[in-house]
């Protein structure tokens, strides 16, 4: 049976797997489910229609799932969804979606949540991504596999990360970051590459080569980005980071990308 502290208030309709352990003081409503060996270490509330995977670990005054920070939101039916492996710190809060945005944010597994982070309505963040202490990520952002956020960083609403991709700390991001793509600065600017990304996660040489000259013929000379994008040689193009980058550029979005500085 799960590990459930007397002080604790655990629904009698929520979903504890058997080997879950929650301490002292927390808060688990009705419509929660707990993958098997998830943690809640203690004063964790965690409420709505929400689900935390397997080998999660949830450290004190975290709030999840509770109604969402939109004037708008008037109690629709609205998920959150946390993949496997998640550690969440303290006073992390984590909203659920909104009719407007989908019903659902969503977390992949094997992320990391330091203090004070603050994930809005409708936002969906993939596996492997670092959200460093008090980053906030608005309404309806969408955050790649492996991206990092330094700490204090905050993105507009709408903005797109993409996989790989780094913000600075402190940063204000109202543009979409490109894949692989290193930002700074209020309001942020691309700086580069992630090259220190890149090494880190084993990527071959020549596709960081290729990837480095691309982004010189992208954000260099005359023409709008995408003018840019279709004269791309196809040798380049077809490098799968160059691919990537090159996918993401020209997809629908509702915001402009972050570019370097003149």
């Amino acid at each position: 049976m799960a590990d459930i502290h007397p002080s604790a208030l655990v629904d009698e309709k929520a979903v504890v797997a058997d080997d879950v352990t929650i301490g002292p003081f927390c808060v688990v409503g009705p419509g929660v489910s707990l993958g098997a060996g998830t943690r809640l270490y203690s004063h964790v509330v965690i409420e709505g229609q929400t689900s935390l995977g397997a080998g999660c670990t949830v450290f004190p005054f975290a709030s999840i799932g509770l109604p969402p920070q939109d004037l708008k939101f008037a109690g629709e039916d609205s998920r959150v969804e946390i993949g496997d492996n998640v550690t969440i710190r303290e006073h992390v809060t984590i909203n659920p979606g909104t009719e407007g945005g989908g019903l659902l944010t969503q977390i992949g597994s094997n992320c990391l949540l330091m203090v004070g982070v603050h994930v809005a309505h409708d936002a969906m963040i993939g596996n492997h991504v670092i959200l460093v202490n008090n980053a906030t990520v608005a309404g309806h952002c969408e955050i790649g596999n492996h991206a990092i956020l330094g700490g204090l960083c905050a993105l507009h609403q709408f903005v797109r990360v993409g996989p790989h991709a780094f913000v600075g700390g402190m940063s204000g991001v109202e543009h979409d970051v490109i894949p692989y793509g290193s930002v700074i600065g209020n309001r942020a600017h691309l700086g580069g590459l992630n090259l220190v990304g890149l090494k880190r996660r084993g990527f071959p040489r020549e596709s960081i080569h290729n990837l480095r000259q691309a982004y010189r013929e992208l954000f260099s000379g005359d023409g709008t980005l995408r003018e840019r994008v279709a004269l791309l040689g196809a040798d380049l193009a077809s490098d799968p980071l160059v691919s990537e980058v090159v996918q993401f550029i020209t997809s629908d979005s509702k915001r402009s990308f972050c570019t370097p500085r003149d």
